[in-house]
Formats: C-alpha cells, structure tokens, sequence
C-alpha cells in the first residue's frame, strides 16, 4: 500500500537528503568560507576608521557575512551538476516525489550552512572588537536565510539549463557574483562614486540586504532599511523558487 504524500512531506524528505552530506563532511561549510575570510583579514586593515560613522569591523563584518552566504549560494548548483553527472538526480525525477519538491527542498537546505557560516565568522571577529547587538542579529540572520533561499534555487535553476555545458555555470556564475558583492558596496561604499556607479548600487538587490544587515547588527533600528532588506529578501527568495520550479518541472 503506498502511503500518500503532501508537497510538505516531499520538501521535507528532499531537505534531509541533501542535508545529510553537509551533517557527514561540515568541512564542505568552512570551505566556502576561505575567500570571505581572506577579505576579513587582509582587506579590512586597509579600511579606514569610521566608514559611514562606526568602526571597521563593525562596518565590514555584516557585509563579510552576506558575502559569505552568495558565495555559499551561487555555487551550490555546482552539486546538483555533479548529481546530474553521476545520474542520480535522473533517479530523483522518475521518483514519486513532486518536482517542486526538488527545488524548495534544496533551497531550504542552503539555510543550515548559511547560519553555520555566520556563527564562525562571528566567533572568528568578535575576539577582535565586532559586537553584534543580539536581537539585531536575529532579524538579520531571518533575513539572510531568506535570501539564502532564493539565490540557491536559482543556482540550482541555472545548473540544470547548463547541464550540458558546465562551462556555463561556472561562466554566469563568476560574472554575475562580484559586480553584485562591489555595487552592494561590500567592500567599499559606494556613496562617494560616480552617479552611474550609486545608480547601479541602487537597482542591485543585494545592495538592501546588505545595508538591513549592517544596521541590525550594530542594533540601528531603521526600519526604512530594515524593511527595503526584508523585501529584497523576500522578493530574491519568491522570485528564485518560481524560476527553479519552472526549470525543475521541465528537466528531462
């Protein structure tokens, strides 16, 4: 007798069987951690004191987290390409679970890294002066998480268009992360440049989420800031899970 299931069940079931990897080899967790943390340690030093009015680290680190989570996020398709690769995700889709399933289990997985990631780059600044105000920093990691969700669906989106063409992954993959980690102004703010540049900045979504970030965690409560980051979350996440559901659905 076959025990029905509910799209619930099936998001739930995919969440675990992508989680397992992780739980088995966390190592997977601190490698995508290697370039964030080389930018916290080598580039922050050269930052001078009192950007936009609060120390470095405490200006530099939010950023450095939401950094850490579009790298984890924009190249967590490239399993799913080596899935394709061995065949096992083929077996995945002849399944009884629902093909929506797919992609929103897989999305919801890439939170458990992201806020493993963002307890370690804490435990790695806060020895040097980086104080996160507490309740601030939960809003943020809810935040984080969702946008989390959306960017990982559409890698996953974008690795099953270029399953035949690895080359493309990778290719889209690199172009599109840093012009977005240097307009969301990351590394450097971007209130100082050219018209076009602050232009750019403004029509990039990461820019919000990185700026709600930077004020909840120094427990600056603005909620105009809070809430642009909180809909560009959102927004990322709903977008990403249509397009991965799409491109899900028509994988064969």
């Amino acid at each position: 007798m076959t025990i029905p299931t509910t799209p619930l069940t099936d998001t739930i079931t995919v969440f675990v069987r992508e989680l397992r990897p992780v739980l088995r080899d966390p190592f997977t967790v601190v490698f995508s951690l290697v370039q964030p943390l080389v930018f916290l340690a080598l580039f922050a030093p050269l930052l001078p004191e009192g950007l936009s009015g609060e120390s470095t680290l405490q200006w530099f680190v939010p950023g450095i987290i939401v950094m850490s989570c579009l790298f984890a996020t924009m190249s967590t398709g490239a399993n799913l390409l080596f899935e394709i690769q061995l065949g096992s995700h083929e077996r995945m889709l002849v399944s009884p679970l629902r093909r929506s399933s797919l992609i929103v289990g897989r999305a919801l997985k890439e939170i458990v890294p992201v806020l493993a990631q963002t307890v370690i780059i804490l435990a790695a600044t806060i020895p040097f002066g980086f104080r996160p105000h507490v309740v601030g920093a939960l809003g943020g990691l809810l935040i984080i998480s969702v946008f989390s969700v959306g960017v990982g669906a559409l890698s996953y989106a974008l690795a099953l268009v270029s399953k035949d063409r690895h080359w493309l992954f990778w290719g889209v993959q690199q172009t599109v992360l840093f012009p977005l980690v240097l307009l969301a102004g990351i590394m450097l703010p971007v209130e100082g440049g050219p018209g076009w540049l602050r232009t750019m900045s403004l029509l990039n979504p990461l820019t919000y989420v990185v700026n709600a970030e930077r004020a909840l965690f120094n427990g600056v409560w603005d909620t105009s800031v809070v809430a642009w980051g909180a809909l560009s979350a959102v927004v990322t996440a709903v977008l990403g899970l249509w397009v991965g559901i799409v491109t899900m659905r028509r994988a064969h």
